[in-house]
């Protein structure tokens, strides 16, 4: 990110020396790889510096655009049509009368960009930047992402000729491309060429439906036949380019399958999206340390009542991620002081990207067991929760019963879930839990944060220390005592 931050000024220099058709491409690729990232990387970390960043480049992008659009343009009439053709005089003359505007305007933009506010956003995002480490899991998750999301236009694109689709899946690759090559190295390392290859080719597709318009518009007074020839020739190169990018992209060498076999796979997708949910948690959680003791708590007690069989919930797997997710990012709203902590949760929760693994209704569970993880507890007479069937509204109070519990014992001053165990009878479930002190103020405190789950369980819960055996010293062996003989 920092390098190609610094990149920008250096091309943003060449432009104002000369604003040639490699000077304006460079600058934009620049601003493009920045503002990819950018993109990627608001869903982990909400700090306005990226999208002020993306902002801040927005407006010269734009303008840019229109002028490299025009300098394209131009390359491609005159590879296609003969110097004598009509058609393409007129549109030479059209664009030569348009270029010297954009040039003027991409200048201008030029001249009014805000360096100062550029360079101390590199240095607020350098830092920021540190949450996903190049190559990390973190990093890869981001990656996957962004190859879904391509893959999947891929797929409609393939289905139709029209040229919406191909446009979106041009943007589409650009932003995975973009990403890999800031995040896995190592991995564009290997990809790089390929991927630059079928960027190019979706781009001479785009470019070549934006002529094939600019032709059908054209006001040329010459006859018809010389637009229908131009319309057949355009129409030849774009299906020539789609053939290429088809026998690249199918079959068992497609290169698709060769970037998916190379990012995480099976338990590895699991491992990624909570990885990812780590870099939120330390980008907006401002007591890290502090979550991290109640998620393993939170944790352990799942564990313990999971082996004592307490309850359903217990039982079913995907819960079990959910709870240590929620435990992770129970913490995330914390940053709106000026509206309730939970709320402020949960709209922030939904407001992020589906990680890869996660449906739609574990995520709403996820958000859901954040918003009741502390505060007033969920009523079946009104809000969303009332809205829930009867075994969502179970699931709910187990993991969040599990968290309030959680939070308590830590403010008792458990610091770990280390050698907690719960013993279940008919009429009771009994948890010991280590560093327990037993007194009337831990007793109150308990009581409260228990009591969801007491709620899901249907019976009490008892919360005992676990008493450490006291050591065994061995006393000294007495002297054997000495008798002696009275002499006559």
């Amino acid at each position: 990110m920092s390098f190609w931050m610094d990149q920008v000024l250096k091309e943003l220099d060449s432009v104002r020396s000369s604003p040639d058709m490699e000077a304006v491409h460079d600058l934009r690729v620049a601003i493009r790889r920045c503002r990819s990232v950018a993109a990627a990387m608001e869903e982990i970390d909400p700090d306005p510096a990226w999208p002020a960043m993306r902002k801040t480049a927005r407006k010269l992008f734009r303008v840019l655009g229109a002028l490299r659009d025009a300098q394209v343009m131009r390359e491609w009439v005159k590879k296609l049509g003969p110097e004598t053709d009509p058609v393409r005089a007129h549109l030479q003359a059209s664009f030569e009368l348009k270029e010297p505007q954009l040039r003027d305007a991409a200048l201008r933009a030029v001249a009014k960009f805000d360096a100062k506010s550029w360079k101390r956003l590199k240095r607020a995002l350098r830092q920021r930047g540190r949450l996903v480490p190049a190559g990390s899991l973190a990093a890869e998750c981001l990656a996957l992402e962004r190859f879904e999301d391509a893959k999947e236009l891929h797929a409609k694109a393939l289905r139709t000729e029209k040229p919406k689709p191909w446009h979106a899946l041009r943007i589409g690759l650009k932003r995975f491309r973009y990403n890999v090559e800031s995040l896995l190295p190592e991995h564009y390392a290997l990809w790089g060429d390929n991927l630059k290859r079928v960027q190019d080719l979706l781009g001479e597709i785009h470019d070549l439906d934006v002529l094939l318009d600019i032709v059908k518009k054209a006001d040329v007074v010459e006859t018809e036949d010389s637009l229908s020839l131009w319309v057949e020739t355009i129409g030849r190169e774009r299906q020539q380019c789609i053939r290429t990018y088809r026998q690249l992209t199918l079959g068992k060498t497609s290169l698709w399958n060769t970037w998916r076999a190379g990012l995480p796979t099976n338990g590895r997708v699991e491992a990624a999206a909570e990885a990812r949910l780590r870099a939120t948690a330390r980008a907006i959680d401002p007591h890290a340390s502090r979550t991290s003791q109640v998620s393993r708590i939170a944790v352990a007690l799942y564990d313990g009542l999971k082996r004592a069989n307490a309850g359903a919930a217990f039982r079913e797997v995907p819960l079990g991620r959910i709870l240590l997710a929620a435990a992770r990012l129970h913490g995330t709203g914390a940053a709106n002081a000026e509206k309730s902590m939970q709320k402020a949760a949960r709209k922030f929760i939904l407001g992020l990207p589906l990680p890869p693994g996660w449906s739609n209704e574990e995520w709403e569970l996820l958000a859901t067991v954040v918003r009741y993880h502390r505060g007033a507890e969920p009523t079946k007479k009104k809000g969303f929760f009332a809205k829930l069937s009867a075994e969502q509204q179970n699931r709910v109070r187990a993991l969040s019963g599990v968290l309030r519990l959680a939070l308590a014992l830590r403010k008792c001053g458990v610091d770990s879930g280390a050698g907690l165990r719960a013993e279940k009878s008919a009429e009771t479930i009994v948890l010991r839990v280590r560093g327990l002190t037993d007194d009337v103020e831990t007793a109150a405190r308990l009581a409260a944060g228990k009591h969801l789950l007491e709620e899901y369980l249907g019976m009490p819960l008892i919360l005992k220390p676990v008493v450490k055996p006291g050591k065994l010293v061995a006393l000294p062996t007495p002297p054997t005592p000495q008798f002696f003989m009275a002499s006559d």
